[in-house]
Parts: structure tokens; C-alpha cells; sequence
């Protein structure tokens, strides 16, 4: 993980999560039908970037033993040193930039990666955390829901959003129920649900 000095200077931080070949271009679980909110994405870091706020891109990384994959269906992805845990070619330029951190995570919530606890307690003074990515039911309604409990554990007083128009799943017609309960879920928890007017 690269060292960003001054953590605390950032008042908001953007969090990208699983947008890696694994699940968009290549892999027994990818789907590119999720390419689909790439742009939107980089609108996002775009922004950030001009406004020197923190970007974390968040990239599902599993050795071949992982205990993950015993619950769903042993099926190995995203394995370390492969494409498949490599960001997609829109994203993977912005790892280089001066406020961008890229954290691996063995677990479908980023709140669980040592990398991201070692960050999120250096980030005191963020006041809103902005999330999008795939997969919306799994990772990306972990990640959010943990994270508002972390929030709430410390006393901080950061608002989490949900980027509606940036996050997808696999095969999202056929999980439109996962979908919506997690959106349901997200919203009952606080977490505000925002998309581009």
C-alpha cells in the first residue's frame, strides 16, 4: 500500500470497490455487463482528483486457500498475482495518482482489510465517505454497512452515500431481489442512496 502522509488533512474520501477483471472482463464470475458504470466512476475521481480529496480503490485479492470461497460454491477468482485481481485498464492508471490508496481485501467487506483499519483510523476529519463499485449486493452492501457500524462505534460524525448509478452486479436481472433488500437494508442503516441528477 502506498504511504500517504497528512491523512487527516482529507475532509472526504471516495471508496471504488471490486472493480477488478475478475468480475467485469475475465473469470468464472466476471460479468461485462458491469463495465457499464465505468464512466461514471472516473466522473467521480475526476472530481475528487480536482478537489484533492482521497480516492481508495478497494481490489478483491484471494490466495488459492482462501476460507471465502467455501461459501460460495468453491469457486477460486480473483487470485492474487493474476488479471483477475488487477483493476480494469479504465481505473488502473489512477493507482499511480499522489491521493490514491489501492487496498487488497480477502472478505466481501473492505472494513475487514488491515490495510483499509490502518487508513479509516488515520482518517479523522472525513465527513463523508462517497462508495460505489460491484458487486451492490455483496461487497458493496458489506462494505458500506460495516463501515456506518465503525462510524458509529467511534463517535464520527461522517456520512456514507452510495453512488446508485455506479455500482451493478452479475447477473443483475436474475438478482434484482439481492439488489433491492440491499438498497433497503443500506437505507434503513442511514446510509443515504445518491445518483447524478
Amino acid at each position: 500500500m502506498k504511504n500517504i502522509k497528512n491523512l487527516e488533512v482529507y475532509k472526504k474520501c471516495l471508496i471504488i470497490v471490486d472493480m477488478v477483471n475478475g468480475f467485469v472482463r475475465e473469470g468464472v464470475l466476471h460479468d461485462e455487463a458491469i463495465a457499464h458504470i465505468i464512466p461514471r466512476q472516473i466522473e467521480l475521481i475526476e472530481e475528487y482528483k480536482k478537489n484533492e480529496e482521497l480516492v481508495m480503490l478497494i481490489k478483491d485479492t484471494h490466495n488459492l486457500d482462501s476460507v471465502e470461497f467455501r461459501r460460495f460454491g468453491e469457486i477460486p477468482h480473483c487470485l492474487k498475482d493474476t488479471a483477475e485481481s488487477q483493476l480494469v485498464d479504465e481505473l488502473k492508471p489512477y493507482e499511480k495518482d499522489d491521493n490514491v490508496i489501492t487496498i487488497e481485501k480477502n472478505s466481501t467487506s473492505f472494513m475487514e482489510a488491515p490495510q483499509f483499519r490502518e487508513v479509516i483510523g488515520k482518517l479523522i476529519n472525513v465527513e463523508r465517505f462517497d462508495i460505489n463499485g460491484c458487486c451492490t449486493d455483496i461487497c458493496v452492501f458489506n462494505g458500506p454497512m460495516a463501515l456506518a457500524n465503525y462510524l458509529d462505534q467511534w463517535n464520527r460524525k461522517a456520512q456514507v452515500y452510495v453512488h446508485t448509478d455506479a455500482v451493478a452486479t452479475y447477473n443483475e436481472e436474475n438478482r434484482k431481489n439481492y439488489v433491492d433488500a440491499a438498497f433497503l437494508l443500506m437505507e434503513q442503516q442511514g446510509i443515504q442512496l445518491v445518483k447524478k441528477k
